[in-house]
């Protein structure tokens, strides 16, 4: 159910391979402390006075951001849950063999200090969070500057809602701009153009005209659903794919939503993202004897594919994650 065609993994083997190869040829032309920088994040205007040489990350999809553009020299370590995935046969396990793990948790100020950070890349829900005072802020008066996942922006419809762009231009903006600021533009420029062209053969291979499948993701919860809006990667990944999501009218990224309007939306087809304590099996377990959803397409024709954590929060697997979402979909749309 889940593997791609052969094309479409011949695309992602192309993609991998300008990755590789732009993390190989071009060699970093960032010294450790030339001209400032100055980069646009979550739509402030931010300086940085020389090119970071020891970043900590928190999660996995910030984290292979960092590997996709070949800095894992430039790292100090990273904070990531052992619960997000296999990373044995990940493209860029040569990282992870490498760079420090410095919590099966979250980034705090003390690991940060411990690990003699210079620039810490996390978001908010990604590491960033006020209830703790792990924060830019906080980070900006201990002499240590930060950057925002894109993803995670802050929008300013209510305290807590995120995402300004859609998903894919926030991981476009994002690798675009660390490659600005560590000197690596051309190996930046190769990876954007390479998952660019993956998407695009992905998009192609949708008819024109007809419905569309309705997708819902869910993430996790029974009392209420956790899910995707608009601005985060589901919602561009299962569009791209040939879908809609169920939730796109829905103006943040992760949030909670009721399961009655995922009733009446009635999804064609539920995506599950794996990862946590409950697994994908129990998680579908769940979907297929929750009684409100008994009617709804997707569940009377178990219609119900998995894709891992990393897949679906902003990372450099986002363009994979269109294609076999896309193979899918193809299937659910052949079957009528």
């Amino acid at each position: 159910m889940r593997s791609p065609a052969s094309a479409a993994a011949l695309v992602l083997t192309l993609a991998l391979a300008l990755s590789g190869c732009g993390a190989t040829v071009e060699r970093s032309d960032a010294s450790s402390g030339d001209a400032a920088v100055t980069l646009t994040n979550c739509g402030r205007q931010v300086t940085y006075d020389r090119v970071p040489e020891r970043v900590v990350t928190n999660d996995v999809g910030i984290t292979e951001l960092m590997f996709a553009l070949g800095l894992e020299d430039r790292m100090a370590g990273f904070a990531m849950p052992d619960d997000k995935g296999d990373l044995t046969g990940v493209p860029w396990k040569g990282g992870y063999d490498k760079v420090r793990w410095l919590s099966k948790d979250q980034l705090t100020k003390e690991n940060v200090l411990d690990a003699r950070a210079d620039f810490v890349f996390a978001g908010w829900n990604y590491g960033f969070r006020e209830d703790s005072g792990f924060t830019p802020d906080a980070l900006k008066k201990l002499g240590i500057p930060s950057y925002v996942l894109t993803e995670s922006c802050r929008n300013g419809r209510t305290d807590t809602s995120r995402g300004i762009m859609p998903p894919l231009d926030a991981l476009y903006t994002d690798l675009a701009n660390l490659g600005k600021l560590f000197g690596v533009e051309q190996r930046a420029a190769k990876l954007i153009a390479g998952f660019r062209k993956q998407v695009a053969y992905v998009r192609a291979k949708i008819p024109a005209g007809g419905d569309r499948p309705r997708v819902f993701l869910y993430d996790s919860g029974q009392d209420q659903p956790f899910t995707s809006g608009r601005y985060a990667a589901p919602d561009q990944i299962i569009s791209e794919a040939g879908g809609t999501n169920l939730m796109h009218d829905v103006a943040d990224s992760w949030t909670t939503v009721g399961w009655e309007s995922v009733v009446a939306r009635d999804p064609d087809v539920i995506v599950i993202c794996d990862y946590g304590d409950v697994s994908a099996e129990r998680k579908k377990d769940f979907l297929l004897s929750y009684a409100p959803l008994r009617g709804v397409s997707a569940v009377k024709h178990r219609r119900i594919v998995v894709l891992d954590y990393v897949d679906l929060v902003e990372s450099p697997r986002n363009p994979a994650a269109v294609a076999r979402l896309g193979t899918y979909l193809r299937t659910v749309r052949d079957a009528g």
